[in-house]
């Protein structure tokens, strides 16, 4: 059984051991990502996949992407100003009215920043069928709607909400020419987007991943401005930090995270789960993967 995080691994073996009291089950930490349940010679092997993106890929896309028509654009009407990015289905986990109140706050608390700052919400409408994500959508565009009436200006609305969906090639331009990534979801079983926006970055010149701690991609973005989405005013501070990041430290926590992620690219992924179904050690590293791949 593969999970996405060692986190839920952990959860899921809890559940077993509690649901079974007095059935005598063996727990043994086969490696450092894989446990073996063992009951009455009956083994369960658990282990956590967290799921990959090609790193060197997605950054060439990015780069080629961020001179098209398109995010030219886009980079144009912002004026000089920084971008500040969200791409998020429309989806009650993904913490988009909570993620709202924080950005209101921020402007709140810093007026030095309005008039400087667009964030660019992407909101592709999920389950649109059902009444419930009708009015979440109709919550979070009269949210939108309220900030820029509460600090917009003439030449200036400091939210762009979009309730459209984009390529994966337009979306890369878009997280490379974003000097802040905010992705704050309640609840996520990892998040490719997080990854993404790592992915998409320029090395000399990085945006800052702001993300929430409870998301799965966490566990691989440690030098990312980790957040509790549920307080608005702790995501508000985050994004000053990011915004007022000197370019040292940027390009420090870029470098941790991608290389954590190029570790763990989509390719090193698939193998380790396929080797791990074929009963063989798992794979840890890309290092470990070449040996393998050649022995």
């Amino acid at each position: 059984v593969g999970f996405q995080t060692e986190g839920d691994v952990q959860n899921f073996i809890r559940y077993v051991v509690s649901e079974h009291p007095g059935s005598n089950i063996g727990v043994f930490q086969a490696t450092n990502r894989q446990v073996v349940l063992n009951q009455n010679d009956r083994q369960i092997r658990v282990g956590a996949f967290p799921v990959g993106v090609d790193t060197v890929e997605f950054e060439k896309r990015a780069r080629l992407a961020a001179r098209s028509s398109f995010v030219k654009k886009a980079v144009e009407s912002l004026d000089g100003r920084t971008l500040m990015i969200g791409v998020d289905r429309l989806d009650y986990s993904k913490g988009l009215t909570q993620r709202m109140e924080a950005v209101d706050l921020f402007f709140s608390n810093r007026p030095d920043w309005r008039g400087k700052v667009i964030y660019l919400q992407i909101a592709p409408k999920s389950r649109s069928e059902i009444q419930e994500y009708q009015e979440l959508g109709q919550a979070l565009g009269a949210v939108a709607g309220r900030i820029n009436g509460k600090f917009g200006e003439v030449a200036w609305t400091p939210i762009r909400y979009v309730n459209r969906a984009y390529s994966r090639t337009e979306l890369a331009g878009l997280y490379r020419s974003a000097r802040v990534g905010l992705i704050t979801p309640l609840r996520d079983g990892m998040n490719l987007v997080a990854k993404e926006y790592v992915a998409a970055q320029d090395a000399g010149d990085p945006g800052v991943l702001i993300l929430s701690r409870f998301a799965g991609a966490a566990a691989e973005c440690r030098d990312a401005l980790l957040v509790n989405p549920f307080d608005p005013e702790s995501v508000a501070s985050a994004i000053a930090r990011a915004l007022e990041m000197p370019l040292a430290e940027r390009r420090d926590r870029h470098n941790h995270i991608l290389a954590t992620l190029s570790l763990n690219n989509s390719d090193v992924w698939g193998t380790w789960f396929l080797r791990s179904l074929q009963k063989l050690e798992l794979v840890r590293s890309e290092a470990e993967f070449w040996v393998l791949e050649n022995s």
